[in-house]
């Protein structure tokens, strides 16, 4: 294979990749934004906000990789920040609301069986995002994958949540973890916003 195919072969990859990112946030905001309306789950709320948050960030990288013309791209990198401070803000009140009033979140098995799933597909697809990324040598791609392997630790997080109040009734544990998506939030949120002052 001559090397403009087998490079040519690799964006392709590189987008399936992506595709099939967007593809899974878009199905898993469903799931996990109804989940959490039934289980009045703060956690699964906020993951559910995350994933609309990953798919406008997604879309920015799959134009980028298909060498579109960005004009838009600082502001857009704004509104991404912007998003992510608005998730830490509606996570860290909920929060505070929830322990404050002693509400307790129902458990939420098809909640919990998703961020399984979740956590396995998003280690498999930072793995196939960083590889081809250090394959082509496109930073775009390698950083998308830090973001994708992120998300999976934030299921596990919240998954985590999730399964000590169902198995144990530890209701304060889906506020608390909940929490890990304020840290995300503000730092993604700053890190958007340096990136779109740097272009």
């Amino acid at each position: 294979m001559a090397p403009g195919e087998h490079n040519l072969a690799l964006i392709r990859r590189g987008l399936l990749l992506e595709y099939t990112t967007l593809v899974w946030n878009v199905v898993g905001t469903i799931v996990v934004v109804v989940a959490a309306i039934e289980a009045r789950s703060v956690a699964l709320a906020g993951f559910g906000l995350d994933s609309l948050i990953e798919i406008f960030a997604s879309t920015i990288v799959v134009w980028q990789i298909r060498g579109v013309d960005l004009t838009r791209e600082r502001p857009a990198l704004r509104m991404i920040g912007g998003a992510f401070f608005l998730l830490a803000v509606y996570v860290l009140v909920q929060a505070a609301y929830t322990l404050a009033s002693g509400i307790h979140p129902a458990p939420s098995w098809p909640g919990i069986l998703w961020l399984i799933v979740t956590v396995i597909a998003m280690l498999l697809l930072a793995w196939g995002k960083l590889l081809t990324g250090r394959q082509l040598g496109n930073p775009v791609i390698s950083a998308e994958a830090r973001v994708t392997l992120i998300d999976g630790y934030l299921a596990a997080t919240v998954f985590v949540g999730l399964i000590l109040n169902a198995l144990f009734g530890w209701w304060w544990a889906d506020p608390l973890t909940s929490l890990v998506l304020v840290y995300y939030g503000i730092k993604e949120g700053i890190a958007a916003r340096r990136h779109a002052a740097e272009l």
